[in-house]
Formats: structure tokens, C-alpha cells, sequence
């Protein structure tokens, strides 16, 4: 039995693990569910395909129900505990009061973490591996008690973004949100073009999971950027795949692609950059301006994609001046043989542009 702990935006997060389970045939069962984390079955083992994941902290194996169930793990010299469901300095005291006490037969142990935080991160976590380990206690309708096994690496998302000889950081995709997108699609395999690839974030996520990747962008300058990336990309990670790359307006990809593709996956221009908060009427501007462009854009996805193919698309969203966000409902995608099969919206507090995501079935 299993446990995964979400990231900073749980639905999406959710919704991620739900698709990757199907993309790679994993077949699961919820024990129970929490906004942050989810206990479940899993018909096979997982930890080797954990690294996929882009929007997940953590992998628990769980131990047991109770807190008596510490006296199962195995001992450790150096351990820490993170709490999820509680935030109580007293709690995360006594447990690992507790695993000390179980752990003395054996030898001696001691525990540590950060000053008030309940659920040790990931940074720390991996600089302690294998000498560390990290016990996890899930406080729900139960007490599910169990051992992290695997980690979502930082440091790797963090090369993937910031050590590339070509970076535009106001306009390039977290490394995060591509990998979340990609397993949206739930296509294990095939063709996948990137048709506002930029400077190739998404791309680098198609090669790196071995995928078929294709870029393309109206920029000459940002393709030259994307295939500088893809080359340092096969030098720091050793990818045996490479990408395809053309120069190409969105709006005619049949002229510029012969090959039919399993998936789309992009983030397309969402507009200027908004100096304040919109009002609703203003934002219902901005997004008719655009739904202009991306209705030709779409007209020129039915022309490259297979049958029962996915679409990940990035639409702007706003935060409004009077507060909450607008959302538009687009029904021409249902024209143009377009089904919404899900919606998730991605942004931090500060930005006044919401990336509203579109899981897509194309059905003609």
C-alpha cells in the first residue's frame, strides 16, 4: 500500500496522478482521500516511475494504521517526521519521542527538522538519502503511518530550468508544469508536437520521458534557442532521443508537418502583459481578442492530429479587480471536434494572469 503527497496545487496535482496511473496502466484502488495526499492499492509497483511525476512531493509506503505502528519500522540512526493533517509542534515531538523509544533495542537514534515545519521538504529529505529517513504520519478519518521511498527531485527541475545555455524567464513553462501537462495526456507513447515550443521547455520533457518529440514556433530566434537546449539536454542527461524542430506559424502545421500526431501539448501566446487587475468587461476583451487566433489555431490542429488524440492547451484566464477569476466558456471547440474532458487552473498569488488548462479529446 502506497501513499502520494500533492504539491502546492493539490487539484492539479490529483488530477496528474489520476492520468499517469492511466498513461502507464496502473491500475488503483483509494483507500481514502485528503486534499493533500491519497492512500491507495496499486496493481504494480511504482516507485521506478515516480520520477515522471511533476506535480507530487512525495511516495510513502505505508507501514500501518496507528501510532503504534512505528514499532514496524526498521531502525535508522538519523530520522525526521513530517505530519500531514495536523500542524502541531507538540504532535511532531511526541512521535518522534516515540520512534526513539522503539528504536532503542537496536541502538541509539536521534531526530531532527526545521523549526516549525510539520512535513520535512524534499531539498532536505534528499541530502540526508540513504543515511535519513523520513517517517509519515497521515492524520485522516485514520492514522495511516508509513516510510518515504521516493522524492520528487528540486534540484533536477531546477537544472532543467535555470542551467540552460538559453533561458527567457518571463515566457518559458516551469519544467513542473510540462511534465504535469504531458502526463494529462494519458498517452503513453507516440508523436508529440509542442506547436508554441519557444526555447523547447516542453519539448525537453518530451525527450526526456522518450517520447517522439516535434517543436515548432513562428520565431527562427526561439527555435535556435530551443535546439542550443535539446543539444545541453543530451549532454547533462545522457537522452539517447532527440526532437524535430521547425520553423512554423501555428496556423498552418500542415505545411510544415506530414507526420500525424498522438498528442498536442503547448502553452501559446496568452496576450500582453497586464500592468494591473482587469475588470470582467475588460477581461472578456482580452479573451474574444484572442479566442479570434486560437480559433485558427485549432482549425489547424484538426489538421495534424490522429483520431482519439489528446490536446493539452494553456488558455489565459484573469484575476479580476473586484476579485475572482474569469473563466471563458469556449463552445466552438465542440465545432471544431473538440471535447473538454477536464479544466485546472495554475497560478500564484501574485500573477494577475491565470493559466487555465485544457485537458482536450479530439474525436474527428
Amino acid at each position: 500500500m502506497y501513499a502520494v503527497i500533492f504539491g502546492k496545487n493539490p487539484k492539479l496535482s490529483k488530477a496528474e496522478f489520476y492520468s499517469f496511473t492511466k498513461r502507464f496502466g496502473i491500475k488503483i484502488k483509494i483507500i481514502e482521500a485528503s486534499r493533500n495526499w491519497m492512500v491507495f492499492e496499486s496493481s504494480k509497483k511504482i516507485e521506478h516511475l515516480f520520477r515522471r511525476l511533476g506535480g507530487s512531493l512525495k511516495l510513502v509506503r505505508i507501514e500501518g494504521q496507528g501510532e503504534d505502528s512505528v514499532r514496524g519500522f526498521e531502525y535508522v540512526r538519523l530520522f525526521t517526521v513530517s505530519v500531514y493533517g495536523r500542524e502541531d509542534w507538540n504532535l511532531w515531538r511526541k512521535l518522534g519521542s516515540e520512534i526513539k523509544r522503539a528504536f532503542r533495542k537496536e541502538g541509539p537514534s536521534k531526530f531532527f527538522k526545521p523549526a516549525r515545519t510539520y512535513a520535512m521538504p524534499s531539498e532536505l529529505i534528499l541530502k540526508g538519502f540513504p543515511e535519513t529517513k523520513d517517517f509519515v504520519f497521515l492524520f485522516g478519518e485514520r492514522v495511516w503511518v508509513g516510510e518515504t521511498i521516493k522524492v520528487a527531485d528540486p534540484f533536477e527541475l531546477k537544472k532543467l530550468d535555470v542551467e540552460r545555455p538559453v533561458q527567457r524567464p518571463m515566457l518559458s513553462i516551469p519544467p513542473r508544469l510540462a511534465r504535469i501537462m504531458v502526463n494529462l495526456t494519458e498517452v503513453p507513447q507516440g508523436n508529440f508536437l509542442d506547436p508554441f515550443c519557444g526555447i523547447g521547455t516542453i519539448v525537453q520533457e518530451f525527450v526526456l520521458q522518450g517520447l517522439n518529440a516535434y517543436g515548432s514556433d513562428s520565431n527562427p530566434k526561439a527555435i535556435h534557442g530551443a535546439k542550443e537546449n535539446l543539444k545541453w539536454l543530451k549532454k547533462e542527461f545522457r537522452t539517447k532521443r532527440s526532437a524535430h524542430f521547425e520553423v512554423c506559424d501555428a496556423k498552418k502545421l500542415k505545411k510544415c508537418f506530414r507526420t500525424k500526431f498522438d498528442a498536442i501539448v503547448t502553452e501559446p501566446y496568452l496576450g500582453e502583459p497586464l500592468k494591473r487587475n482587469p475588470s470582467k468587461g475588460e477581461a472578456i476583451q482580452m479573451a474574444n481578442r484572442l479566442d479570434r487566433f486560437y480559433f485558427s489555431v485549432f482549425e489547424s490542429f484538426s489538421d495534424v492530429l490522429k483520431r482519439k488524440s489528446r490536446v493539452i492547451f494553456v488558455f489565459p484566464a484573469y484575476r479580476l479587480k473586484g476579485g475572482g477569476i474569469y473563466r471563458k466558456e469556449r463552445k466552438w471547440l465542440g465545432k471544431l471536434g473538440f471535447e473538454v474532458l477536464g479544466r485546472y487552473t495554475d497560478f500564484e498569488e501574485r500573477h494577475r494572469l491565470v493559466r487555465d488548462i485544457h485537458v482536450l479529446g479530439y474525436r474527428s
